[in-house]
């Protein structure tokens, strides 16, 4: 069984960064790909980033390509989300995931483990 927590989310002004983490326990998080996912008040949850077990290869969703980054520290058992240049629409709770595999994944079905989720804001 694997735990998640996030953190790092909060209220941010249009145009600036927030750096997500989130920390793994019970488990090593070394063997599952992860991903970062969203969801704003009324949305389904949608994909944002995601990370393979061994940290080179990434996949992110258009509306946040060269805008965030997704990376992982696995001696940490923590994986991150660097969100710069960020703008209003970016406003959900983030939650980060454990993938059932150890690559990539978009589909949020392919995920066993979740996190609680941590909320960001950005003002306009």
């Amino acid at each position: 069984q694997v735990q998640l927590e996030e953190s790092g989310g909060g209220l941010v002004q249009a145009g600036g960064s927030l750096r997500l983490s989130c920390a793994g326990s019970g488990r090593t998080l070394r063997i599952y790909g992860m991903g970062w996912f969203r969801q704003a008040p009324g949305n389904e949850r949608e994909f944002v980033a995601a990370i393979s077990w061994t940290g080179t290869s990434t996949y992110y969703a258009d509306s946040v390509k060269g805008r965030f980054t997704i990376s992982r520290a696995n001696g940490l058992n923590t994986v991150y989300l660097q969100m710069n240049s960020l703008k209003p629409e970016d406003t959900a709770v983030y939650y980060c995931a454990a993938n059932a595999g150890a690559g990539t994944a978009f589909d949020p079905n392919d995920y066993i483990y979740w996190g609680q989720g941590t909320q960001v804001t950005v003002s306009s």
